[in-house]
């Protein structure tokens, strides 16, 4: 970065455990609109950001080539204030030409970093000035934000990811102090595809139409010859971009509150993530806070999503604060918490097992808004149809792969309040992200809910999922699943305004 940005100021002791912002209703989040975009200036640029291909060290003799920003994994924490504007430069040093996507933002189209909304590419050995004012305030992040296809050093395969938090414009917490971690895998392999688990997702209910249009096309699929689709797996598993006891831990006393703001960086993988001994009370998901902490005995997070969590440190030891998949972990994806005073080896002990319901979050009594219109829409595969790969269509039809910008499928008016009706007819997970907007998750599996506001939400499989968001940010608008392996493959879609 080209110079450092004031850290946080000492906390604020308050009598709730959650963030002033969290008195804000779900209307008022969803009503937050566009922010004005500065006009580049000449002066010296608050961040400074670097695309390079660089090495980083996972663990010692374990060194991989990456592309990264400023030659780090995760990228520089980026810690901004709520609508003070902020200019970056983007250096891209790669032969390629990039996007830096700011994840979760309320931006126009020309700084959000995706080019099928018109965002300009950082060409290759070239640069890019940015000025926004940043908002919502909340845990965001910054991330590529182009096709990666075959090529597995590119794309969120890549180091291209790091996490961006916005001060809110009143500080209150009853926590003593923050951590960021980034979970993120490395060091990719194609494979043939299977089922996909699903099992910690609440409800579990399915709708049979759905499964049984997705098992027919698979089965008929299968009988052709045809093998399963390619998917992503990996040989590294990382915390901040070190495997499981090859990092700092993250070093505690007895008795204190940590906000722990977890990212998942993956390009494919529903992450997990508990602590033995402990529990979260979550207050945020993807940066909004919720109607009311949440305690609950572990973490999933699907590609894309973050929970801001606080943890009470009221069980002295070393502990393994790990994914809950054995082998995962086993390959890194953890990282060591330590008590002062406490040495030893650490240990994990599984939490009880749990299941993971978004309206577990929200308000079951309380109703949403009712929609001016109704999205429908239908997610389907088809197995191994473009070179090996799954192809993924939206109401039939894939997001072309030879083009940029396509024409819309959608049209909105400015000011309307739209619900999206979401049916999985695979067996896939599907972390569905909405650009420049957030939404309101109104009903999961068929179980009604409001309160919690989100900018990515994992729908399963064969199963329905409506959210409810407010257009109030004009300009091409990207929809897509935010698994790359999807997305390359047509998982996407654009709104306009009219």
């Amino acid at each position: 970065m080209s110079r450092s940005r004031p850290s946080r100021r000492n906390f604020l002791k308050a009598a709730g455990t959650v963030t002033a912002a969290a008195l804000l209703s779900p209307a008022d989040l969803l009503a937050q609109g566009p922010v004005a975009v500065a006009s580049p200036n000449d002066g010296p640029a608050d961040y400074t950001l670097t695309i390079a291909t660089k090495p980083i060290e996972l663990a010692p003799k374990r060194i991989v080539s990456v592309t990264t920003y400023n030659g780090q994994f995760p990228g520089p924490l980026l810690r901004l204030k709520e609508g003070e504007r902020v200019t970056v430069d983007v250096h891209n040093e790669t032969d390629t030409p990039e996007q830096l996507h700011w994840h979760g933002q309320f931006l126009s189209t020309d700084v959000d970093g995706a080019a099928e909304e018109g965002t300009p590419f950082i060409p290759p050995h070239g640069s890019r000035r940015i000025s926004f004012a940043p908002a919502p305030s909340g845990l965001r992040f910054y991330h590529t934000h182009v096709r990666a296809g075959a090529n597995l050093a590119y794309g969120q395969y890549s180091g291209l990811v790091g996490p961006v938090y916005i001060e809110p414009k009143q500080h209150a917490g009853n926590y003593d102090r923050e951590v960021f971690l980034t979970l993120k895998e490395f060091q990719p392999t194609l494979s043939r595809g299977g089922d996909m688990a699903m099992d910690f997702l609440s409800p579990a209910t399915t709708v049979p139409q759905l499964k049984n249009s997705g098992e027919g096309r698979m089965k008929a699929s299968l009988a052709k010859g045809m093998p399963h689709g390619y998917e992503v797996g990996y040989e590294s598993f990382t915390i901040n971009g070190r495997t499981l006891g090859h990092g700092d831990p993250v070093r505690v006393k007895a008795g204190e509150r940590v906000l722990f703001h977890v990212l998942n960086g993956s390009a494919t993988e529903i992450r997990s993530l508990a602590l033995p001994g402990h529990s979260f009370s979550v207050i945020a998901m993807d940066g909004n806070p919720l109607p009311k902490p949440v305690r609950v005995p572990g973490l999933w997070l699907g590609t894309a999503e973050r929970i801001s969590a606080i943890v009470e440190m009221n069980h002295p030891g070393v502990w393994i604060m790990g994914d809950l998949a054995d082998d995962d972990r086993h390959h890194g994806m953890g990282i060591v918490v330590e008590y002062a005073g406490h040495q030893g080896k650490a240990q994990w002990v599984p939490p009880k097992p749990f299941k993971w319901n978004y309206a577990h979050f929200g308000n079951s009594a309380a109703a949403p808004a009712q929609p001016d219109e109704v999205i429908d829409m239908l997610f389907e595969k088809q197995n191994a149809a473009l070179d090996g790969f799954n192809q993924w269509t939206i109401n039939g039809v894939a997001y072309p792969t030879d083009q940029m910008m396509a024409a819309p499928a959608f049209h909105l008016r400015e000011g309307k309040r739209y619900r999206i009706r979401m049916r999985n007819a695979s067996d896939d997970i599907h972390p569905i992200h909405l650009h420049r907007h957030s939404f309101e998750l109104t009903s999961i599996a068929g179980l009604p809910t409001s309160g919690v506001i989100k900018d990515v939400v994992m729908l399963g499989g064969y199963q329905e999922a409506e959210i409810d968001f407010v257009a109030n940010n004009p300009g091409l608008t990207l929809f897509h699943c935010h698994q790359q392996l999807h997305m390359d493959f047509g998982f996407m879609t654009l709104f306009d305004y009219v």
